[in-house]
């Protein structure tokens, strides 16, 4: 919800950056002419302003990386609303989305290393951002600008990172390029698929400092996709639980990993390996595997495989549930509201 705030002697609401209402994608499988659809991403909202990281999480096929690409336009939306500075992208900004708009909202995708040109060297790849965007001129100080990239995103020294190609560096440096890469252009929003998957543990932790330094320091904002819950618990202000396109569950992410409520996330949380308990975690049980999303069960996606459902839980969709302050999920469990 906007919050509500005193300007002067007049009231002013105060909306998120951004804010996702209802998005929905399907994609046409079968053929060119086919007419069934797979469920990609369904009925999903959510906000997202400066200064916070909100996290989706989920297994593969959730439909979290699917959200993000329609955030930024590689998808078209099949219905649904994407506001941005309190405007609708979808109506305002053509298919393909604006110079100015990509400038404010960037993208670092999961691999680095397929993200980055092997042909051209890593002050090339930070050069071309910034001569189209326009955010240095001259020679001098575009290469001023790359080493404060390179120094920001903790590659030293810079000016030999620079020279440098991408199959020179190690998988923690090349992501650190891709985020470099995104700050080039001074983006109020950055979309993060998945950026410390394909690292080493014992790097993740590097990434994940950067990202909340470039929070706490720059006040952008963080859409956080990943699988890894721990991670979550750690970088993200919320974390929103998906599950075959739907968000089930949704809050802040210290109560929702402390209190999960859906039956999906605590069986996503029995998984995560808990030191306090000797590696030993609370075992939750399910049944088969994710629903088709071409034919979707009716009623709740997690029906199929929930231990606890009830017959309602097969043919009708649960209304939203309200189990604390910015806590909500849905499911047949609680009463609606």
């Amino acid at each position: 919800m906007p919050e509500a705030q005193m300007v002067g002697s007049s009231l002013e609401v105060r909306r998120p950056l951004l804010e996702v209402r209802h998005l929905v994608k399907r994609f046409p499988v079968g053929g060119l002419f086919g007419k069934k659809q797979l469920h990609a991403v369904t009925d999903v909202s959510f906000t997202l302003d400066r200064g916070e990281v909100v996290a989706l999480v989920g297994e593969s096929g959730s439909g979290k990386s699917t959200t993000a690409r329609l955030i930024v336009r590689l998808y078209e939306p099949t219905s649904g609303e994407i506001i941005f500075d309190g405007k609708d992208i979808l109506k305002t900004e053509p298919r393909k989305a604006s110079l100015s708009f990509r400038g404010r909202v960037q993208m670092i995708f999961q691999d680095p290393f397929g993200s980055l040109s092997p042909n051209h060297s890593i002050g090339f790849q930070l050069e071309r951002p910034i001569r189209i965007h326009k955010r240095a001129r001259g020679e001098a100080a575009v290469r001023a600008k790359v080493y404060e990239l390179l120094e920001t995103a903790g590659l030293n020294p810079p000016e030999e990172m620079a020279r440098k190609y991408p199959f020179e560096l190690s998988g923690g440096q090349r992501q650190r390029v891709a985020i470099a890469r995104a700050l080039a252009v001074e983006p109020e929003i950055i979309l993060a698929d998945e950026p410390v998957s394909m690292l080493d543990v014992s790097i993740r932790m590097g990434v994940l400092n950067l990202m909340h330094r470039l929070k706490e320091e720059r006040g952008i904002g963080f859409l956080y996709i990943t699988h890894d819950l721990a991670s979550a618990r750690y970088l993200a202000d919320r974390t929103l639980v998906m599950y075959a396109g739907h968000v089930v569950e949704a809050g802040e992410s210290v109560d929702l990993m402390d209190n999960p409520q859906h039956p999906y996330t605590q069986l996503l949380l029995s998984a995560v390996p808990n030191p306090r308990a000797g590696l030993r975690t609370r075992e939750v049980q399910a049944r088969g595997e994710i629903p088709s999303l071409i034919n979707p069960p009716p009623g709740c996606p997690f029906a199929p495989r929930c231990p606890r459902v009830m017959p309602q839980c097969r043919h009708t969709m649960p209304e939203v549930a309200q189990v604390g302050p910015d806590h909500w999920l849905r499911c047949h469990l609680f009463p609606p509201g």
